[in-house]
């Protein structure tokens, strides 16, 4: 099992990558955020972002996906798993450019910090900064993130 002590600061993943359907970014839309670009390609052309685009929301659900595909990769090989628990949360979530259908991201996690929690001394904190790029390695999403790692006993 991986614990808090083995994770070292500057260590980087890539996650995965994931291409967006027109279908999906609808699909997506019409449930969460039916803004008319995100919803109506009509609609879109006539925003500001001129053709229609995903959700914000939905860029950031499938880096969540990749991260568990990515996971799940690691745990079906001889890699340890990690003794992690629930995340304190999210900080600086930036959407910097649209995500337009038929563009692919990659998303790529890196371990930025380390703390002891002072509550639960049994447990880390480990925070990472989280990036999707496009096909044109233009960085579209990010933000810094945090989980509640076990401490070795």
């Amino acid at each position: 099992m991986t614990y808090y002590e083995d994770v070292e600061i500057g260590s980087t993943a890539e996650l995965g990558s994931y291409t967006f359907t027109r279908e999906e970014i609808i699909a997506f839309a019409e449930k969460f955020d039916p803004q008319p670009f995100h919803v109506d390609e009509e609609a879109a052309k006539r925003s500001h972002f001129g053709a229609l685009c995903a959700s914000g929301w939905h860029t950031a659900a499938t880096w969540m996906k990749c991260l568990m595909a990515y996971q799940n990769r690691s745990n079906a090989t001889d890699k340890p798993i990690r003794a992690a628990g629930a995340s304190p949360g999210f900080r600086n979530m930036r959407w910097l450019k649209p995500v337009y259908a038929g563009d692919t991201i990659t998303y790529v996690t890196e371990v930025t910090e380390k703390s002891v929690s002072r509550n639960k001394p049994e447990w880390g904190v480990v925070r990472s900064h989280n990036t999707g790029t496009n096909q044109h390695g233009e960085l579209v999403f990010d933000f810094e993130g945090a989980v509640m790692m076990r401490r070795r006993p």
